[in-house]
């Protein structure tokens, strides 16, 4: 039976849990459930801190697991990122007080307060940086005004909250994070993995594509499809009305209502878009 991780809490569970019941998996009904078993697809979902599901994985006590791209090179473990889930997405910055570090090249010899030393350590080994890191485990945007760093490294989003405490964003970011699918880097070879990331690659694909569907005069087909290509080629088929063909093809989400307006504008007519609720291709 193969054993997955998921997040028990925090903005990555219940996308998580989503994604895997949109996949075709059962998932827990009550969230004080620490495991769920799902017979059918023989697998067995174990609902763990996100922080700790990276060390699970490395140490083979779990096949795979659900976390953040943060938390796994924060944990420093021997685990690999196999899929990204496309959610939980999160910016790291440098953050600086107003004036004091022009960029980041100038982090070496100071101290950096984070609640990510794994993050910021890879960073500055990287970069053949030292400082000196100073772990916290919140409120990090008041580490400077309270004298125990000289700049900070953490989650950015709007950066309010850094401007309340004097600070400004340094330079480019140091890690782009997102929900992965994790796994140990030396496994053995699973049928029911191929499964679980052919239906999670499913759910993806669906999420970011519609089914476009449209009719158009067989004189503007080529026009047509060559703002509709599709995955491998649209499908098209002969209407009852003479010289006309009807066309569906897979758009991407984000490209739609241009790609409509632009049907419409050749001569396109009934255009309709269709969710997809997933799809192997």
């Amino acid at each position: 039976m193969l054993r997955i991780a998921v997040p028990n809490k925090g903005t990555l569970s219940a996308p998580a849990a989503q994604m895997l019941r949109d996949a075709g998996y059962r998932q827990r009904t009550d969230p004080k459930d620490l495991v769920c078993r799902d017979e059918d697809n023989n697998v067995e979902f174990f609902y763990l801190r996100p922080r700790d599901i990276a060390t699970y994985v490395a140490s083979g006590d779990l096949d795979l697991g659900i976390t953040g791209r943060d938390l796994l090179v924060d944990s420093g473990v021997p685990a690999q990122e196999m899929l990204d889930l496309g959610f939980g997405g999160a910016t790291f910055r440098w953050a600086a007080p107003v004036g004091g570090l022009d960029s980041e090249s100038q982090i070496g010899g100071k101290r950096i307060a984070t609640a990510y030393p794994g993050v910021v350590g890879r960073y500055l080994a990287e970069h053949d940086l030292k400082a000196d890191v100073v772990r916290l485990d919140g409120a990090v945007e008041n580490a400077v005004r309270l004298g125990v760093a000289d700049l900070i490294a953490d989650v950015v989003e709007t950066g309010t909250t850094l401007r309340q405490a004097g600070l400004v964003t340094l330079g480019e970011p140091l890690l782009r994070s997102s929900a992965i699918l994790i796994g140990r880097l030396e496994g053995d070879a699973d049928p029911k993995l191929s499964q679980l990331m052919r239906r999670l690659q499913g759910v993806l694909v669906a999420r970011g594509y519609v089914m476009l569907a449209y009719d158009v005069r067989a004189d503007l087909l080529d026009q047509a499809t060559a703002l509709t290509p599709g995955i491998e080629s649209p499908t098209v088929s002969p209407l009852h009305r003479e010289g006309w063909v009807a066309v569906q093809s897979m758009v991407r989400r984000a490209d739609v209502h241009r790609v409509m307006d632009e049907l419409y504008e050749i001569g396109a007519r009934a255009i309709l878009v269709t969710d997809i609720a997933n799809c192997r291709l």
